[in-house]
């Protein structure tokens, strides 16, 4: 069983000056490669009154890490591996947790001697450990050693051809888009412009439900992969959170399955899934990430802020949540997805 090297994985170990000087050197060469191209694009306004703009169907934002820029540069220059791993999910469905987990899944020989307080994930952020491929594509830095563990957002059909037409395994959750709403909500406004008045929900319940958000629309992100892993689902896994929460072990146990690391009947008897239900619990996450910044100075506490199900009827009135209801009902109907 060949396991990854943590400390491949850029954005662990490097967060001086110089690196992040370098990666806006990086950037900026993107931005200046791609301008042309955006200014053929549909464009409108969206959350945080920023421009969007359409491409494959999908909208992004502009000059940012999580772009249209990086986007198009994953899309040219990335050469997956049949060995890979990715996690990929739709923003504010659960991304960080499931890192946590698959990274636990695949690592657990290689630091089942060390002391729980030296694992990485009680060290560091999830984000860290599974990097993303919009953000080591600025870095120009992958993980090296196989099987490699990456993230993405990136719609299916718009993932590089190297991916799709590998033998890699992605890991796709989805979630509720009522509480998805909610989550981007709060952590829109809590990393919000100072010069930018906080969203209201009517304001950004119009946004969300146009699309206009990154890498939205949030319904046609979740049908590609579905649609995917019903094509092939030794290839892509589709999970949704809801489920993941109701009987996390089971779940974990099937990831492992899927990724091609299924638990022995000694680990399970040792209570080895557990350990790592408990390593990834949100509980424990938010208790390591209470501090620090991660990439971009966005502090790790942003990424935690309850975790549950069904958290958006505390926000939503009646008339937002069937407005919601009957675009979800518009859009997978003959599909077997629900929250």
């Amino acid at each position: 069983m060949s396991i990854p090297d943590v400390s491949s994985l850029s954005l662990v170990s490097q967060s001086s000056s110089e690196h992040d000087e370098q990666e806006k050197d990086n950037l900026a060469i993107l931005l200046d490669r791609y301008k042309d191209k955006l200014s053929k694009f549909p464009k409108e306004k969206g959350w945080m009154g920023q421009d969007f703009y359409m491409y494959q169907g999908f909208w992004y934002t502009s000059e940012n890490a999580f772009s249209i820029e990086t986007m198009m540069a994953v899309q040219e220059s990335f050469q997956g591996h049949s060995t890979d791993i990715y996690v990929i999910t739709q923003p504010k469905c659960g991304t960080t947790w499931i890192k946590a987990l698959v990274f636990a899944i695949v690592n657990r020989t290689k630091y089942k001697n060390i002391k729980p307080s030296d694992h990485p994930l009680n060290i560091s952020n999830p984000h860290k450990c599974v990097p993303f491929l919009e953000t080591e594509i600025i870095a120009k830095s992958f993980p090296a050693n196989p099987p490699r563990l990456l993230a993405s957002h990136i719609p299916y059909n718009a993932l590089p051809k190297s991916i799709i037409d590998s033998s890699c395994r992605i890991v796709y959750l989805c979630r509720n888009p009522k509480d998805v709403f909610v989550s981007w909500f709060h952590f829109a406004n809590k990393l919000k412009d100072k010069s930018r008045t906080p969203m209201t929900t009517g304001e950004m319940l119009d946004v969300y439900a146009k699309g206009f958000m990154p890498y939205g629309p949030y319904w046609d992100h979740v049908i590609e992969y579905y649609k995917a892993s019903s094509e092939d689902p030794t290839k892509v896994l589709f999970l949704t959170y809801e489920d993941m929460k109701i009987d996390t072990a089971s779940k974990v146990k099937r990831l492992a399955e899927f990724l091609g690391y299924p638990f022995t009947k000694e680990e399970v008897a040792n209570g080895v899934v557990e350990e790592i239900v408990t390593l990834c619990s949100f509980e424990n996450l938010k208790e390591v990430n209470k501090n620090g910044d991660l990439f971009t100075g966005i502090p790790n506490a942003s990424f935690f802020r309850e975790g549950k199900v069904g958290g958006w009827s505390n926000y939503l009135t009646k008339e937002m949540s069937q407005i919601l209801d009957d675009i979800t009902r518009e859009k997978f109907q003959g599909l077997d997805i629900s929250f």
